[in-house]
C-alpha cells in the first residue's frame, strides 16, 4: 500500500477524529484502506475513552470515492471491492457510539457511502454529493441502497444513483443528506462544539437511541434492564434539580 495512503486516527477529549487520507487522490479510499478502517473503529468500539466519533478527510476534501486503480490489484485486496467498501461501511453503521462526518469538498462514490452509514453529517459549503456507480457499470449494494433510501427517500435515492450526478449542499441539506451546512472556516469549531455537546450526554441514551433509530427494536427489556442498572436517570434528575452538569458513568 501506497505509505501516503492510509487512515489514522487521534483521541482528544473523548472525541475520536478518524482521518481518511490518499492526498494525491483527494483521499479516494485504497484497499489497504478499506481493510483498516473496520479494524480501527473496533479498536476504538471498545475504547471506554471514546464517547463520540468524527470522521473527516485529510485537507479540503472529504472522499472523492474509491482509487480504482488500486482496487484493480487482486493481490491487494483480501476480497472484491465492493465486499471491501460494504465491511467498512457496516462496520462505521455498526459503531455503538455518535458518528458524524465532517465533509469538505468532494464527498463522491465510496465517500457518500462512508458519510451515510455515519449518524450525522456537517458539510462545509461548497462541498460536492454524489453516488456514481452508474458511471461505472456498477451495481450499487442493496445494504448500501437501503441505507441511502432511508436517509433521503426513495426518489432521491434514484435520482443520485441513476444519474451520478453531484449535488450542492443546498440540495443536500434539502434532501436530508446533510443535516447542517456551515460557512467556509466554520466547521471545524460547529464539529468541535457539537461533539462537546455529545459527549456531555447520556452514553446509555445515545446507544439505546441509536439502535431504535436504526430499525433495531428487538431489545427493548434489554435497555429497560440497562437503564434501571446504570445509575445515569438518578443522576441526570439529580443534576437538573441541583443546577450543576451531570456526569454519567454508563459506557458501551
Amino acid at each position: 500500500m501506497d505509505p501516503l495512503s492510509r487512515v489514522t486516527c487521534s483521541v482528544t477529549d473523548s472525541v475520536a477524529t478518524v482521518v481518511l487520507s490518499n492526498p494525491a487522490k483527494r483521499n479516494a479510499m485504497t484497499a489497504g484502506m478499506w481493510r483498516e478502517l473496520p479494524e480501527l473503529l473496533g479498536r476504538l468500539a471498545v475504547d471506554p475513552e471514546v464517547r463520540a466519533l468524527v470522521l473527516v478527510g485529510e485537507g479540503e476534501t472529504f472522499c472523492a470515492g474509491a482509487d480504482i486503480s488500486s482496487l484493480r490489484d487482486p493481490g491487494d485486496t483480501g476480497g472484491t471491492p465492493q465486499e471491501l467498501a460494504v465491511r467498512a461501511e457496516e462496520a462505521l453503521a455498526a459503531f455503538a457510539k455518535p458518528t458524524l462526518a465532517a465533509v469538505r469538498g468532494y464527498c463522491v462514490g465510496g465517500g457518500s457511502q462512508l458519510a451515510a452509514a455515519c449518524d450525522l453529517r456537517f458539510a462545509q459549503e461548497g462541498a460536492l454529493f454524489g453516488v456514481t456507480p452508474a458511471k461505472l457499470g456498477i451495481v450499487y449494494p442493496s445494504s448500501s441502497t437501503r441505507r441511502l433510501a432511508a436517509l433521503v427517500g426513495p426518489a432521491a435515492t434514484k435520482y443520485l444513483l441513476f444519474s451520478g450526478e453531484l449535488i450542492d449542499t443546498e440540495r443536500a441539506l434539502r434532501t436530508g443528506l446533510v443535516d447542517e451546512v456551515l460557512p467556509e472556516g466554520q466547521l471545524a469549531k460547529r464539529v468541535a462544539e457539537f461533539t462537546r455537546v455529545l459527549v456531555s450526554r447520556s452514553q446509555l441514551t445515545q446507544a439505546a437511541a441509536k439502535e431504535f433509530a436504526d430499525g433495531r427494536t428487538d431489545r427493548d427489556d434489554h435497555w429497560a434492564e440497562q437503564a434501571r442498572g446504570s445509575g445515569d436517570t438518578a443522576e441526570g434528575v439529580a443534576a437538573f434539580l441541583e443546577r450543576r452538569a451531570p456526569d454519567f458513568t454508563w459506557n458501551a
